[in-house]
């Protein structure tokens, strides 16, 4: 790990480069230079080392508005962040699978509030952590098998991983095939009895990855990049980068011993190189994707399914995924979205490595941040997020 508490890298602000594209008026602050109101909010944190840098990108449901880059892809060799700079982003990865599983529930061929195992066999017979401490485990059977809507809203019971997919004491996103994690959840308890606690878990998540491709008979990768990816144009949305994608790859930081800079780090979930094609695809946090890419994705859930003229998802399909599915517990969390409790409301996810999307209908905004950073102890850096957010509403919350 290289430490960049003392890295003094020559600030980069240039002219503005504000030109229409494809007529839709969007302003980019390129890797020339951050002039831009969002590059402006957040340049005091790459001066002060608690940011290496970012990609921010507003849109509507139509255009995007405003692209901007602040800092560096690598701090150390002084490389300015670009704007289609590759992130991991990690469980944002979560609501791309939800919608993909959505288009099979508009096709007629799944139905949310069926058992998994209707779909998936190996579920039958599932048992349930009765009692458990250091010296014993009591089992018994659930009140009724998990369904379908629960695994979506973190609300089956299921782990967040089973031990066949760590290395060591690390969890790996990228170590088992769907069918092989699968095997590992259905013979592990469940945690709590379905439908009566929210327990965040990527297990529920690649459970419906597999049912997706159980159901349509096409490997999850290959249905997301032919049913979503693909149409939508999201050409850097990936689980494996190539050689090309990995050259525009934001190096990851995070917070140094002393609390006062960053240090270069590795993505400890997922398995190097990321070359290797042994590396499976995590429905749950695998992709890999652009700041346009997401906000792609994020046009389409907000115009009701319908991107560029054609339609993906039914308007009833939208709403069930972006409204509050788990009633009065502690979280609120739609179909692969955290929501609002308000219908109507803003709803969103974020990333491990600190990326966030967020959707909100009343203004019809959609804001994505892109970040590779691994976490902001004891710095300043939980600011950065609302900082990129109350920048966004003030320069086009109107």
């Amino acid at each position: 790990m290289q430490n960049l508490s003392s890295a003094r890298a020559p600030v980069w602000r240039g002219a503005v480069l504000a030109f229409t594209i494809f007529a839709l008026g969007v302003r980019t602050a390129g890797a020339a230079g951050t002039t831009g109101p969002v590059a402006a909010a957040l340049q005091p944190f790459v001066d002060r080392h608690t940011l290496a840098g970012a990609v921010t990108l507003v849109a509507t449901k139509d255009c995007v508005l405003d692209l901007e880059t602040v800092g560096y892809a690598d701090v150390a060799a002084g490389r300015p962040m670009p704007t289609n700079a590759l992130f991991w982003i990690a469980s944002m990865s979560k609501p791309m699978t939800a919608a993909a599983l959505m288009m099979l529930v508009d096709e007629g061929k799944v139905n949310v509030d069926d058992p998994v195992e209707k779909y998936l066999p190996e579920f039958k017979g599932q048992w349930l952590a009765a009692e458990q401490d250091k010296d014993h485990l009591l089992l018994k059977h659930p009140a009724h098998s998990i369904k379908v809507r629960e695994i979506l809203s973190h609300t089956s019971g299921l782990p967040f991983s089973t031990r066949l997919e760590q290395t060591g004491d690390v969890y790996k996103v990228d170590v088992l095939s769907l069918r092989e994690a699968i095997f590992a959840y259905a013979l592990t308890p469940l945690n709590t009895e379905p439908g009566t606690k929210y327990d965040y878990s990527n297990a529920g998540i690649n459970t419906a990855g597999r049912i997706i491709e159980v159901v349509s008979g096409v490997p999850y990768e290959r249905f997301m990049a032919e049913r979503l990816f693909g149409p939508l144009g999201m050409k850097d949305t990936t689980f494996r980068p190539d050689a090309g994608q990995l050259a525009r790859l934001a190096k990851s930081y995070k917070p140094n011993a002393a609390r006062d800079g960053l240090e270069e780090t590795r993505i400890d979930q997922v398995t190097y190189p990321l070359t290797d094609r042994r590396r499976t695809d995590s429905p749950a946090g695998g992709l890999f994707s652009t700041a346009k890419d997401v906000a792609s994705f994020g046009q389409m859930i907000l115009n009701g399914g319908v991107f560029a003229g054609r339609r993906y998802l039914s308007e009833a399909a939208v709403k069930e995924m972006t409204s509050n599915q788990t009633g009065g517990l502690p979280s609120a969390y739609g179909f692969g979205w955290s929501v609002s409790r308000q219908p109507g409301g803003s709803f969103g996810h974020g990333g491990a490595y600190s990326t966030n999307l967020q959707i909100d209908p009343a203004h019809g905004l959609i804001t994505v941040f892109m970040v590779q950073h691994a976490g902001y102890p004891g710095t300043d850096g939980g600011k950065i997020l609302p900082a990129f957010t109350e920048a966004a509403a003030a320069a086009f919350g109107k």
